[in-house]
């Protein structure tokens, strides 16, 4: 396995820690403190486990299994993909940080990082999309539905 996809699944399992022990945090404090939970406390643990884990844990997992592009393809750029964990990683953390705190003082300065993190994200993930498309490609299944076989 490639350190780039080490690097994405890795971090992915972080990010479920991290929503994992913010769902707990607002559990508890709904059923024992009484109170509500604020949109924006819902919104942070929602982009921690579906950004963060689910999608980190997909692009990991595309990058590893999906086959190599071949040698004279010039639109793969593993850069790209070391790009869009710059991007997601940070962007979701950030995202995730700003939307907890902004649910004590929504200041300006939160409100803009809510959103620059929200734009890393969208940004990281279609970059390591933009980077998985040249790899999606028969690899051995074009011979076998040359020969008839149907999936």
């Amino acid at each position: 396995m490639h350190s780039l996809a080490r690097r994405f699944l890795k971090t992915a399992l972080v990010f479920l820690v991290v929503g994992l022990a913010l769902g707990v945090w607002l559990l508890l404090r709904r059923e024992l403190g009484g109170a509500a939970i604020s949109a924006r406390e819902l919104s942070a643990h929602t982009h921690a486990l579906l950004v963060g884990f689910v999608m980190l844990m997909i692009a990991g997992v595309a990058l590893w299994l999906f086959p190599r592009p071949s040698a004279d393809d010039t639109r793969y750029k593993p850069k790209l993909a070391e790009a869009a964990w710059w991007c997601i990683a940070p962007g979701t953390a950030l995202r995730i940080t700003a939307e907890v705190l902004a649910g004590f003082d929504p200041g300006p300065a939160l409100r803009i990082s809510i959103v620059i993190g929200g734009l890393l994200q969208a940004v990281g993930l279609a970059l390591v999309f933009w980077t998985l498309l040249p790899r999606i490609r028969a690899a051995g299944s074009a011979q076998r539905e040359a020969k008839g076989e149907r999936f």
